[in-house]
């Protein structure tokens, strides 16, 4: 029986997956890689120990598994995104290390940019936020700060791309200068709306056409790679979100998916229809598949979910592994009215405030480290909530259920949570690998390994459903008195004076 090997390109390791047929894990490999802090607020990683250890882990999961390339009928790629590489196209070497996506270098840029009143042009266009989030004001730094950057740009002697173009460079040993419109659309420099690179945005920040990749639709036969000793098409392509959405057969307007990991990241289909946010939440294409009409989605990114688990574990010593907060947590009936605002590093969407920081409010003398525990959860839950109360608004789409996949959705008390919050079902997969399974998929359409998308809503298998056990009335006071903590840490980090 063929198989689909995935390839999982993240932030902190490169990992390949085997899928089956029916959709399930046969093997798995990782491998972490180095990251690079130059200065506060700058990080990097090296492109090719990103290319090494990928190769080696895709074929470690083949042998791992017993199989050749004979038996792989596609692969898929998908990837850490926005994160910014620029190499020699006769060479293939990278002419500085990559800018990964959490780099704040060109912040003062960005600012520029708002300030001779560009942020709407680029809103327009391309759904996003001017912030060095993205991959454009990252290409325009390294153009100006290496030598001679510019100047074989200009040439055509230099390729960018992200980080699934700069894997499918070398997999086809540089014949396919490629990437996928779910990736090109992170860039601030693709119109949403003409499914193309933007000249006009490409002027404003000085990026010569010449040096960006073609871009395909997300399913399709990008070329042939070689690396597991004969040809074995490569023919799916997504960003890491995006494929999570189309690993979670998220297929139809209105279905939303939330990724509970060190932060949580919700996309919700909006179908052809590229929807404006009026609630500070990115428009993105999701997904191309053939020469079907691209699939837009709306995104909200919450920078702190997990991650307030590890603070509980790391930083107060609360408890001695992560799994330990649901027992914790379950221990009493509620937070006796403690909340904890976790705007460590700021507060994502739909806020968008940099200088929020962390909060815990409503302290008593009563307060245990149950009460602690069960407001981080909370927390988690209540930020959720909100980034998806943004999406109802702007889309106007009725949430049926709330799919989650994700390391934090192991925690049945969170889940349950949640579903009380958005008074909704929160559906939980049999396989939680979402993100390369989608990439899986997303190749396996290509081919024809499988047929539609209804063989693979018939696969989709539920591992547990969570329904609201309370009512809106309930929770409304609950909800009301986040609101007014959130409140309370906006703008705490800013300057007093």
């Amino acid at each position: 029986m063929p198989y689909l090997l995935a390839l999982d390109q993240g932030t902190t390791s490169s990992r390949a997956i085997l899928f089956d047929a029916e959709g399930r894990i046969e093997a798995v490999a990782q491998e972490e890689f180095t990251q690079h802090f130059p200065q506060p607020g700058w990080v990097e990683h090296d492109a090719e120990e990103i290319w090494a250890t990928q190769a080696r882990v895709a074929r470690q999961a083949v042998a791992d598994a017993g199989l050749t390339a004979a038996d792989l009928a596609a692969l898929g790629i998908t990837n850490q995104r926005e994160t910014t590489v620029i190499w020699d196209r006769a060479t293939g070497k990278p002419i500085h290390h990559a800018l990964v996506w959490q780099d704040r270098r060109t912040a003062a840029f960005c600012d520029e940019l708002k300030a001779a009143g560009h942020e709407d042009t680029f809103r327009e266009k391309t759904g996003l936020l001017l912030d060095p989030y993205f991959s454009g004001t990252k290409v325009r730094w390294l153009l100006d700060e290496v030598p001679d950057a510019r100047t074989r740009a200009e040439a055509g002697d230099l390729a960018f791309g992200t980080i699934d173009c700069w894997l499918l460079w070398h997999l086809t040993g540089g014949a396919v200068h490629g990437t996928d419109v779910s990736n090109a659309s992170r860039t601030l420099l693709f119109n949403l709306h003409t499914g193309d690179w933007d000249d006009e945005l490409l002027a404003l920040l000085d990026i010569p056409r010449a040096l960006l990749p073609t871009v395909y639709p997300s399913s399709h036969v990008y070329g042939a790679t070689d690396l597991l000793g004969e040809a074995v098409p490569i023919a799916g392509i997504a960003g890491d979100q995006q494929a999570a959405l189309f690993g979670q057969v998220c297929t139809e307007p209105g279905m939303v998916k939330n990724t509970y990991g060190t932060g949580c990241f919700l996309l919700m289909n909006t179908g052809t229809e590229a929807v404006a946010s009026e609630n500070r939440l990115l428009t993105t294409v999701a997904w191309q598949l053939g020469d079907g009409p691209l699939t837009y989605a709306l995104e909200g990114s919450v920078f702190i979910g997990g991650a307030v688990v590890q603070w509980l574990r790391d930083g107060l010593g609360l408890i001695e592994k992560s799994a330990d907060i649901e027992a914790l947590a379950r221990s009493v009936d509620d937070s006796e009215g403690v909340y904890l605002v976790p705007a460590f590093t700021g507060l994502g969407a739909p806020h968008w405030d940099a200088y929020a920081r962390g909060l815990a409010i409503g302290l008593t003398r009563g307060t245990t480290a149950a009460h602690l525990a069960r407001a981080a959860l909370d927390s988690i839950a209540h930020q959720t909530a909100d980034v998806l109360a943004a999406m109802r608004a702007d889309a106007s789409l009725a949430l049926a259920e709330l799919r989650c996949d994700g390391g934090a959705a192991a925690n049945d008390f969170l889940l349950q949570i949640q579903a009380d919050l958005v008074q909704a079902q929160v559906v939980r997969p049999q396989v939680l690998e979402t993100t390369a399974l989608g990439a899986a998929y997303l190749a396996g359409l290509a081919v024809g390994f499988w047929p539609d998308l209804a063989t693979l809503a018939a696969q989709w298998q539920t591992d547990a459903t969570f329904t609201p056990a309370r009512t809106a009335d309930d929770i409304q006071a609950e909800r009301q008195q986040w609101q007014r903590a959130v409140k309370r840490a906006k703008g705490w980090g800013a300057d007093p004076g």
